[in-house]
């Protein structure tokens, strides 16, 4: 009777072991919520895609010789080198005075576009709508990190431009070295990711 009672108890045993890993496989997993640096670099990539939306447009879809915005960010003495001795509260500072840069480029690029029309407006409004958001997630991780706002002077920009080529000229121009800073900006972000972590 005692050998009935242990190898049934075996039996039991083993048919719950044998069921574990499907108990395990219907259990709900934990969803995890993605950090600030993960919007980060996930919005930027959503702006890498809409730039070349823009770009593949056909209103942008010549080759024009530099018009030249002094005031934009200096893209050449960047390298992916440079990406694991990025310092955290200097490098997201920088992003973030850089993109209002930028903000202010496209809101004026909007503007002169409107007098000629442009058929890729509705396009230019939902760049500078996600870039804003884009700069917004920014301050708030920097808020986090106690990382300093820096305080950059305001582009002069001419108040119109008088040709539809010179629309187009500045905003391939603009477009261009918009798409190789997000480029940077996103390897930036993935690269900053533990340092973030480290800190908090």
């Amino acid at each position: 009777m005692k050998l009935l009672l242990d190898s049934s108890s075996s039996l039991l045993f083993s048919l719950l072991l044998a069921q574990l890993p499907l108990l395990t496989s219907t259990s709900p997993v934990p969803h995890r919520r993605p950090s600030d640096m993960d919007r980060l670099s996930n919005q930027t990539k959503h702006l890498i895609k809409l730039t070349h939306e823009l770009l593949k447009d056909h209103s942008f879809d010549s080759d024009v010789e530099p018009h030249k915005f002094p005031s934009l960010p200096e893209m050449s003495n960047r390298s992916a080198n440079d990406l694991n001795n990025l310092e955290l509260k200097p490098t997201l500072s920088q992003l973030h005075a850089e993109l209002k840069l930028y903000e202010h480029h496209f809101e004026w690029l909007n503007r002169v576009s409107k007098k000629h029309h442009h058929p890729a407006l509705p396009k230019l409004v939902e760049m500078i709508k996600e870039l804003k958001s884009l700069i917004s997630l920014l301050h708030h991780q920097m808020l986090r990190v106690e990382a300093p706002r820096l305080n950059l002077t305001t582009p002069s920009l001419p108040p119109q431009l008088p040709y539809q080529f010179d629309v187009l000229q500045s905003s391939h121009e603009l477009l261009q070295h918009f798409k190789l800073f997000c480029d940077w900006a996103y390897r930036a972000f993935i690269s900053l990711k533990p340092k973030v972590s480290a800190v908090q």
